[in-house]
């Protein structure tokens, strides 16, 4: 077994503060925790240990958040960032907001992968995880430079001041197949799911996006009663609200009679009423961004934006007190005024992208993530847009992919933009690659399936596989298709795919054909290409 070589530097006042170790078995748990003097800042957390990677050995670094895409490589591989992309476009469209970019190097080199909070190198059914137990101090960056054949380890902490006993690292490392490495892992974490309980259903947004009213919603409830069964969930997605940030009062154009009348009659045809939100954003035209620019997070004295959604979209500053309290109003109006049972919580990634000079990056985020916990209490939530590891345990459902999109793998232009772009390709690799956390980390939502010809471009091919790896390797089963319009022959496509999901003793393994996903249903083992 390699020997893992760790570093800690810091400055107490003018002193430089220097400890160092090394671990000469990795196995199971490993923390790496040192005594440093009191108010010492953080200058530099880092380890390396060599590993050898063959040809045919696949890695895995899991991607910033749920959106990033993050397939596995092999060690010729290389992952470009926004390398590429004109700095004006950058700044116009905000690029750089939606993952790492600001915070993590992109070499553009090919053999160096990086990643956050664990990572894998798999050779046939062989893996050999290693991952974080916890990332509170700083998240885990993860790079692997085939060249040199090391693993380097560096804690997202710079300047973050502590004092007494600091953990270093919180590391784990297993060998063993799939399902060995990763039960082992979160048994070592104490994560479960909140729930077993999959999700079936309709959400508005991959159909009509914001293009929604009442009319629209009550016109697709009918036809999910065609074909839903009781239970199931009607989601109201983006769209309802005047601009994203002014939850309290929905656009009275599109729902002239509010929306406790909408769940009311989702209530009444048997299904689960849930609604979406993106509680860390406000939106450049919203009465929030224009009346309350001291709830906005400030770096550098300028607030944060987060993206170029909407209008432009501005981080909130979760520590301040007015934003909490109306947040927690928010969410009184949701779950007890309007009756909705669930929550879709999106662009959470906004809630902390810097840490202070006593908290990580990801010690915020974990922070923002179990105060809306809280806010929630026994309503259920689907996290997205969420940096992966600070969801672990604290969301019922959480996204794995980024959007899918109406056709295969967007525009030549857009494949050349940030990793977190929408795309159908990209989510069917996610999907696969972060299978590990379904029914360990949470239910996983890979987003949804079409059945539809009308406003989307995928083939009948296309439309099939992601159906069916959804169904397979997901716990959500949404579509934003209106049932209503459903012929015979889709409804009966319906019934098979949401008969898959019943599927057990789930495996996937590479051949020289493709991809296979091994499963079991109706007393039989079966397999499937894609």
């Amino acid at each position: 077994m390699s020997e893992l070589t760790w570093h800690v530097n810091g400055l107490f006042g003018d002193d430089k503060v220097v400890k160092e170790g090394t671990v000469e078995s990795l196995n199971g748990s490993i923390p790496i925790v040192c005594d440093l003097p009191e108010h010492t800042k953080l200058t530099d957390v880092r380890a390396e240990l060599p590993i050898a990677v063959t040809d045919h050995e696949k890695i895995f670094m899991n991607g910033y958040q749920t959106w990033t895409y993050c397939p596995e490589y092999t060690r010729y591989d290389k992952i470009r960032g926004l390398h590429g992309v004109p700095k004006n476009i950058i700044k116009q469209y905000s690029f750089d907001r939606y993952g790492d970019y600001h915070f993590v190097p992109y070499l553009n080199k090919a053999g160096i992968l990086h990643g956050e909070s664990w990572c894998y190198f798999r050779l046939g059914t062989k893996f050999r995880l290693y991952a974080s137990l916890d990332e509170r101090p700083g998240y885990t960056l993860f790079t692997y430079d085939a060249s040199l054949g090391y693993l380097y380890l560096k804690r997202d902490c710079t300047d973050v001041t502590v004092s007494g006993s600091f953990h270093a690292f919180d590391l784990f490392y297993a060998e063993g197949t799939e399902e060995e490495v990763f039960n082992a892992w979160f048994e070592a974490m104490k994560i479960k799911p909140r729930t077993s309980e999959k999700l079936k259903g309709y959400s508005s947004w991959y159909n009509r996006y914001q293009k929604i009213d009442e009319a629209s919603m009550k016109k697709d409830l009918e036809g999910c009663k065609s074909i839903f069964q009781p239970g199931d969930l009607f989601q109201i997605d983006d769209g309802f609200e005047p601009f994203v940030g002014d939850w309290l009062k929905p656009d009275e154009k599109k729902f002239p009679n509010g929306l406790k009348p909408i769940a009311e009659d989702i209530h009444n045809a048997g299904f689960k009423a849930g609604l979406w939100l993106a509680p860390f954003a406000a939106e450049e035209k919203s009465e929030l961004f224009k009346n309350h620019p001291d709830w906005l997070l400030k770096v550098n004295g300028k607030p944060w934006k987060c993206g170029c959604n909407w209008t432009g979209f501005y981080a909130l500053d979760i520590d301040n007190k007015e934003v909490q309290d109306y947040l927690t109003e928010v969410f009184h109006q949701v779950f007890d005024e309007w009756k909705f049972d669930l929550v879709k919580l999106d662009f959470l990634y906004a809630a902390a992208p810097f840490g202070t000079d006593t908290e990580s990056r990801a010690g915020r985020m974990y922070r923002a993530m179990e105060f809306l916990r809280k806010l929630c209490g026994d309503h259920p939530i689907l996290g997205c847009g969420v940096p992966v590891m600070p969801a672990f345990g604290l969301v019922e459902y959480c996204r794995i992919s980024c959007d899918v999109t109406l056709d295969y793998d967007d525009s030549m232009i857009m494949r050349r933009m940030h990793r977190e772009r929408s795309s159908t390709h990209q989510a069917l690799g996610n999907i696969i690659s972060r299978r590990e956390l379904n029914q360990r980390a949470w239910i996983s939502d890979p987003d949804v399936f079409f059945l539809r010809k009308k406003n989307c471009k995928l083939t009948a091919e296309q439309k099939q596989t992601l159906a069916e790896t959804d169904a397979l390797l997901g716990g959500v089963f949404l579509t934003s298709d209106d049932p209503g319009a459903y012929t015979d022959s889709m409804k009966e496509q319906y019934k098979h795919f949401r008969h898959l999901t019943e599927a057990t003793d789930v495996h996937v393994r590479d051949t020289d054909g493709g991809t296979v996903i091994q499963y079991h249903l109706d007393d039989e083992d079966h397999q499937l290409l894609i």
